[in-house]
C-alpha cells in the first residue's frame, strides 16, 4: 500500500491534473495498491479565506465566488467527457450553492467563528477531490471521492484540531476494507469532530491526512507530490546553487522544515515517523526524478550538513538582570506564561551566568509577548531585579542541519568564518546537545547573503562564486577582463571557482547585472548603458546588492578611487588594486587602510603595486611572517626605465630609445611620468611600509635621471626636443659605462628604513648586470639569505603581466574564501 498526496499546485491546472493521471496509471501498471490524498486547487483556500473574512465585514463579493466556481467548472469541461459532465457539474453546483448560503449567512450576522471558517475553507478540498476522482474514474477506473471528515475524528479545536488517532485509524481501516477494489481519492486538510462538524488540521493538514492514512494502513511509503524536486540544500529562490537531497533522516527533515523549508510540515509527519514509514517528496511535473526519501536513518554523505534553512520576520526579546542569577523557577514562569498564551518560541539562549535569557519569537507576536512579560514580572522590574525588557526587530534565522555534524570537527568554525568574512553579524546562537542543528540570528537583510555564503562554504563540490565589481577598463582593465573570459572555464573546471562580473564602470558610464555581465560582450553592454558613471553611487549599489564573496577591483590610476577603499572595507568587501596611490600617499592613510581591512577580516591585495605580475609583495610578506629579518632590499622596479637603459647602446640616442619605448607601450603618454622616478619611488615606499617602516614620500632620496630642462618642458614634443639638446649629457653616461665595462641601472635601495634611488654603473659581478628587456629585478638580503640574496626577476611592464597580477590576486582571494 502506498499513499500519494498531491498538493494544490499538482491539481491546480488541466495540465497538472493530466500529470497526476499519468502518475496514477504508472502506479497501477506496477500493481501498486494506492490511495490518493488531494489538497484544494492552488489559491482556492486563500480565496475562500478572503471571502469569509470579507463577508464577516459585510462586504461579500460575489465575483470571488464566481471565480471559485469558474476555476472548477473549466477543469470539468476540459477533462471530463461531455456525456459525463452534467452529473459532475451538478454536484459541484450543489456545493457552490451551499457555500454561497454560508457566506451570505456570515455577511448577515457579521460574525465569523472558527467553526464556520473551517466549514467554509473545507469546500476547497471537497470540490477538488470531487472533480479529481471523476477524472481518475474516467481515465483509470473505479475511483471514488472520500470526505475525510467522515473518518478522521478530532477534538473541537477549530482551525487546528487534534486528532484522536486510535479511532481514526480504525475508521480508515474499515473504509479501505469496505472499498477494497476502489481507487480512493481523499480530501486532505479536513476532518470532523464527534458532533459531525467539519474541523481542519492546520498548516500542512493535507500532509497530515496522508500520514494518518499511511500509519493506519502501515503503508509501504507515503509520497508527497509537489512542484519541487524534493527537499533541497537551501531555498532555491534564494540560493541558485541549491540542489536536491537524495535522503534525510526524520530528525533532519523536521529540523529543516521547522526552520523554514516549506515542502513538509514537521507535525504532519509524526504518524509516519512513529511506525518508521518512509516519506518520499516527489515532483508532479518531473515524475521520473528520484526526489527525496525521508526515513528513520540518515544515509552517509560526504558533507557535514544536509541543508540550510531560514526564517524571516523574527524578533528577539532579551530578559536580563541580577535578579535572574540563581533564581529558582524564573525560567518556568517565563516559559509557562508564553505557552499559556500560545506564543511560540523559535529559539532560546541563556548566558552561563544566568544573568540573561534571549528568546526568538515571530515578529507578529512580539508586542504581545513583551506586554505579557512586563505584566508578569512588574514587581521584579520595579525592584530593578530585572532591567527593562529589550526587543530587537528586523531579524532572521539561518540554521545548518545534519546528523553528521556531531561527528565532524570544525563545523561551527566553518559556519562563523563564512558569516564573518562576509560581514554578517550574529545576534544570537543556539545549538542543541544532539548537534543536529546550529541556529544563528542575524539581520533580516543579510539572510540571502548568509545562505549563499554558508552554502558555498559547506558544499565545496559546487563552484565557489566570487562577485566582482570592476572600475577601470583602460589598457590594464580591458586586458584583465579578457583574461577572465579566456580562463573562466579553467577556473571552473580546475579550481571550482566561478567569477561573476556584477558591476562595471569607466570614467563615463557604469552598469550592473546581478546575474553577471558577459565577459565576451562587456564593451557593448557598457557602451549601451544609460547610467552615468558615479563612483559614490557605484559603491552604494555594490553595498545595496549585499552579495556574498564580493571583490572590488580597481584597475585605474585615479587618485579618487582609493578614497573609497575604507568605505568598501567597512562593507566587508575585499579590494584588489593595481593603483599605487592608496599605499603610497601618506603613511597615516596607508596604515588606516591596512587596519580597517584587518578589523573587518577581509583582503587588501595589491601585488601589482610593486612588480606588475612579479611576486614581490607576497615574497616580502612570507619572509616576514616566517620570522626572517630583512636587512637590505635592492631593486629595479621600473620596466620602462629598465627597457630604456637596456637598449641605450650603440649609435641610438637617448631620445630615440625613449621614443621607441613609448611606441611599444612601455611608457605613460608623457614619458616623464616614468623617467622622473616618482613611480619607482612609490613602489619603494610601499615595500618599505610593508616591511614595517614608517616612511613618507619626502623621506626618499631620489636622483633624477632627467636634466631640469627636460622635466620643465611644456609639452611632450617639447620634452623630446629638450632630450635631443641634452644628448651630450646622456652620451657621457653611456660612454663611461662602456669604458668601464659596466651597464647603466636605476636602482632603489632600502636599508635601515632609508630609501635611496639613484643611477648607478654596475659590473658583471652585480646581480643586476644581466637584466634584459623591460624586466624588473629585486634582491632580498635577509638573515637567512645573507650570503646569497633571494632574487626575484621577470617582466615588469605591460598590460598583460599587470593584468595577470590583478587576476592572480583575485584568484588568491577566491581560494581564501
Amino acid at each position: 500500500m502506498k499513499i500519494l498526496k498531491f498538493g494544490g499546485s499538482s491539481v491546480g491546472t488541466v495540465d497538472s491534473i493530466r500529470s497526476v493521471v499519468e502518475i496514477v496509471k504508472k502506479e497501477k501498471q506496477q500493481n501498486h495498491q494506492i490511495i490518493l490524498v488531494a489538497s484544494a486547487i492552488s489559491g482556492m483556500t486563500n480565496l475562500l479565506t478572503k471571502m469569509s473574512e470579507e463577508a464577516s465585514l459585510g462586504k461579500f463579493n460575489e465575483k470571488d465566488l464566481e471565480n471559485f466556481q469558474h476555476t472548477h467548472f473549466e477543469i470539468v469541461k476540459t477533462l471530463i467527457e461531455i456525456a459525463d459532465q452534467n452529473p459532475t457539474l451538478t454536484k459541484l453546483k450543489l456545493l457552490m450553492n451551499e457555500l454561497e448560503d454560508l457566506l451570505q449567512g456570515v455577511e448577515i450576522l457579521k460574525e465569523l467563528s472558527l467553526q464556520t471558517k473551517d466549514l467554509i475553507v473545507s469546500f476547497g478540498e471537497r470540490c477538488s477531490v470531487l472533480l479529481l476522482a471523476k477524472v481518475l474514474d474516467q481515465e483509470v477506473g473505479n475511483a471514488i471521492s472520500v470526505n475525510a471528515s467522515d473518518y478522521i475524528l478530532t477534538d473541537n479545536h477549530f482551525g487546528h484540531a487534534n486528532v484522536y488517532e486510535e479511532i481514526t485509524y480504525h475508521n480508515i481501516q474499515q473504509l479501505v476494507q469496505l472499498h477494497q477494489n476502489k481507487l480512493l481519492v481523499v480530501t486532505g486538510f479536513i476532518a470532523g469532530n464527534t458532533e459531525g462538524r467539519v474541523t481542519t488540521l492546520g498548516r500542512g493538514g493535507s500532509d497530515y491526512t496522508a500520514a494518518l492514512f499511511g500509519a493506519a494502513l502501515n503503508a509501504e511509503e507515503v509520497e508527497i507530490w509537489t512542484d519541487v524536486n524534493g527537499m533541497m540544500t537551501a531555498d532555491p529562490r534564494l540560493v541558485k546553487k541549491a540542489f536536491s537531497l537524495d535522503s534525510l533522516s526524520y530528525t533532519e527533515a523536521m529540523e529543516l522544515s521547522y526552520f523554514g523549508a516549506k515542502v513538509i510540515y514537521p507535525p504532519t509527519m509524526s504518524p509516519a515517523f512513529k511506525l518508521k514509514i518512509p516519506i518520499v517528496i516527489k515532483n508532479t511535473f518531473q515524475p521520473d526524478f528520484k526526489g527525496t526519501r525521508i526515513q528513520f536513518h540518515s544515509e552517509p554523505t560526504a558533507y557535514p550538513i544536509k541543508g540550510i534553512s531560514s526564517i524571516n520576520n523574527v524578533a528577539l526579546i532579551n530578559v536580563k538582570g541580577s535578579g535572574l542569577i540563581g533564581k529558582l523557577g524564573f525560567s518556568g514562569r517565563l516559559f509557562s506564561l508564553l505557552a499559556q498564551h500560545q506564543i511560540n518560541i523559535i529559539l532560546i539562549t541563556q548566558s552561563s551566568s544566568e544573568h540573561s535569557i534571549t528568546l526568538a519569537i515571530h515578529l507578529d507576536e512580539i508586542e504581545k509577548a513583551k506586554k505579557l512579560i512586563e505584566e508578569e514580572f512588574v514587581l521584579e522590574i520595579k525592584a530593578k531585579w530585572l532591567e527593562p525588557i529589550e526587543v530587537e526587530e528586523n531579524l532572521g534565522i539561518i540554521a545548518i542541519v545534519g546528523e553528521n555534524m556531531k561527528q565532524t570537527i570544525g563545523v561551527s568554525g566553518k559556519l562563523f568564518y563564512a558569516l564573518g568574512r562576509n560581514g554578517i553579524n550574529v545576534r544570537a546562537i543556539a545549538q542543541g546537545s544532539s548537534e543536529y542543528n546550529i541556529s544563528v540570528v542575524i539581520n533580516e537583510k543579510d539572510v540571502s547573503k548568509a545562505l549563499n555564503a554558508v552554502h558555498d562554504a559547506f558544499f565545496n563540490h559546487l563552484k565557489k562564486t566570487i562577485h566582482v565589481f570592476n572600475v577601470g577598463v583602460g589598457n590594464i582593465g580591458s586586458t584583465f577582463l579578457n583574461q577572465l573570459e579566456k580562463q573562466k572555464d579553467f577556473l571552473a573546471n580546475n579550481n571550482d571557482i566561478e567569477i561573476k562580473l556584477i558591476g562595471l564602470s569607466n570614467s563615463k558610464k557604469m552598469m550592473f547585472n546581478e546575474n553577471g555581465i558577459s565577459f565576451s560582450d562587456w564593451k557593448n553592454a557598457l557602451d549601451d548603458s544609460k547610467i552615468d558613471a558615479n563612483l559614490d553611487q557605484f559603491i552604494e549599489q555594490m553595498k545595496q546588492l549585499n552579495l556574498p564573496n564580493c571583490v572590488f577591483v580597481d584597475n585605474t590610476a585615479s587618485a579618487e578611487v582609493p578614497k573609497y577603499y575604507k568605505r568598501i572595507f567597512e562593507h566587508n568587501i575585499s579590494v584588489v588594486t593595481c593603483n599605487k596611490i592608496a599605499n603610497s600617499s601618506s603613511y597615516e592613510s596607508y596604515k588606516e587602510l591596512k587596519n580597517t581591512a584587518r578589523k573587518y577580516g577581509i583582503d587588501f591585495l595589491y601585488e601589482t603595486n610593486v612588480g606588475a605580475g612579479l611576486p614581490i609583495i607576497s615574497v616580502l610578506k612570507d619572509l616576514r611572517m616566517s620570522g626572517d629579518e630583512i636587512l637590505k632590499v635592492e631593486a629595479i622596479l621600473s620596466g620602462t626605465i629598465s627597457y630604456i637603459f637596456n637598449h641605450f647602446k650603440g649609435e641610438k640616442t637617448f631620445a630615440e630609445v625613449v621614443k621607441e619605448a613609448q611606441e611599444l607601450g612601455y611608457t605613460e603618454p608623457d614619458p616623464r611620468d616614468d623617467l622622473s622616478g616618482i613611480d619607482f619611488m612609490r613602489k619603494m615606499l610601499i615595500l618599505a611600509r610593508d616591511n614595517g617602516y614608517q616612511v613618507e614620500a619626502e623621506d626618499v632620496i631620489i636622483d633624477t635621471i632627467l636634466p631640469k630642462s627636460c622635466l620643465e618642458a611644456k609639452s611632450v614634443s617639447d620634452f623630446y626636443q629638450a632630450l635631443e639638446l641634452e644628448n651630450d649629457f646622456f652620451e657621457k653616461i653611456k660612454k663611461q659605462a662602456e669604458s668601464e665595462q659596466k651597464v647603466i641601472r636605476y636602482i632603489g635601495v632600502l636599508e635601515n628604513g632609508k630609501i635611496t634611488i639613484s643611477l648607478e654603473l654596475v659590473d658583471a659581478q652585480h646581480p643586476f648586470y644581466s637584466l634584459s628587456g623591460s624586466d624588473n629585478i629585486i634582491s632580498f638580503t635577509t638573515e637567512r639569505y645573507k650570503e646569497r640574496p633571494l632574487v626575484v626577476k621577470g617582466p615588469g611592464a605591460g598590460a598583460e603581466v599587470t593584468a595577470a597580477g590583478v587576476f592572480a590576486d583575485l584568484v588568491n582571494i577566491s581560494s581564501i574564501r
